[in-house]
């Protein structure tokens, strides 16, 4: 296996830089900021409201800025996991023909469900369904109604959740579906120290966040917010990505780094169409595609490295995904959604 998730720091830092994915990587990012320049011509054309006030210059380099934050908070994870036992995740998935056949279902089965959510929407009336609603984090000029928001948090919960953990669950354990921790105290430790660190970032970067609203509002909308988002988003990437798909990733690749490189890639895929994309216009469709993998790249992949170095997939849904960045920044859509006063 490359780079194992216990090696030392500078071991693991040489294997990151000289493997081929993370510089193909590297290489799409830098062309895709440069094309996305051009393509932009000093302006984006995304319904952002929460950060379309800021200069052309800060939007674009917010997801580089994002990344290099991620970056950060990876090393950390290594550092706060270093003397713990790694759990081997690959054994944890079946051989690796069985886990190509398993992955390819699943990423089959993802694409229809996907497909079936930009259907729905509209032929109800609402926006093409994705793994956020319209308004997550950046805000939106028309915000979702009452009735789109269950929808979309139920559809979500049902088909990228319920059913592929029913299927998987007859057939593997918890352990093996990364839902059992092996190491609680550690666990918490990097739950806290990520989700203290995270909140303070999401907290700073989004002005339009939990603080600003009353003590009633943030009362009453905090776990309304909560449960709505762990229902359409946060459990069904845990249960689609982290529980099923990184444990085969890792069988079949045998490599650390291509497992977070293609839990990052999976993670954008399932953000394909978001609230605030523009598709009138083949300039724009190609900028909400470019931005959407600049977005959702980085997060996916610490959600892996997470996932990886506990073995543990609620870590990152508790410590970067339910509370940061959902609870602190879209709680202030919520209660405009569910009218709290």
């Amino acid at each position: 296996m490359t780079a194992p998730m216990g090696t030392l720091p500078s071991a693991a830092l040489r294997t990151i830089v000289a493997h081929r994915g993370a510089r193909v990587v590297v290489t799409l990012w830098v062309a895709g900021n440069v094309t996305a320049l051009w393509l932009a011509q000093g302006s984006l054309p995304f319904d952002r409201p929460g950060v379309a006030g800021l200069p052309f210059a800060f939007q674009m380099a917010m997801p580089t800025l994002g990344m290099i934050e991620i970056l950060v908070l990876m090393g950390l994870v290594f550092l706060l996991t270093r003397t713990r036992a790694i759990p081997d995740m690959a054994a944890r998935a079946p051989e690796a023909r069985a886990a190509l056949r398993e992955t390819m279902l699943v990423l089959g089965y993802a694409a229809l469900c996907q497909a079936g959510g930009w259907v729905l929407g509209p032929a109800l009336g609402y926006r093409p369904f994705s793994f956020h609603i319209a308004g997550t984090v950046f805000g939106c000029t028309a915000p979702p109604s009452r009735g789109e928001v269950g929808l979309w948090a139920l559809y979500n919960f049902v088909f990228f959740a319920l059913l592929p953990y029913g299927y998987f669950r007859r057939r593997y354990s918890n352990t093996e579906l990364n839902l059992r921790s092996t190491n609680r105290r550690n666990d918490a430790l990097v739950i806290c120290v990520v989700l203290v660190i995270e909140s303070v970032v999401e907290l700073a970067v989004f002005d339009n966040n939990i603080l600003k609203l009353n003590l009633h509002q943030a009362i009453a909308g905090a776990p309304l917010t909560f449960v709505i988002y762990l229902a359409g988003t946060v459990l069904p990437t845990m249960v689609l990505i982290y529980s099923i798909l990184l444990p085969r990733y890792l069988r079949m690749t045998g490599s650390t780094v291509s497992t977070v490189l293609l839990g990052g890639l999976t993670y954008a895929a399932m953000h394909l169409v978001e609230g605030w994309s523009a598709f009138d216009s083949p300039r724009h469709a190609a900028l909400s595609l470019m931005f959407v993998f600049f977005q959702y790249l980085g997060p996916g992949m610490m959600k892996s490295v997470l996932t990886l170095r506990t073995g543990n997939a609620w870590v990152h849904a508790v410590s970067y995904h339910a509370i940061a960045p959902h609870v602190l920044v879209d709680a202030p859509l919520m209660t405009k959604i569910f009218r709290i006063g």
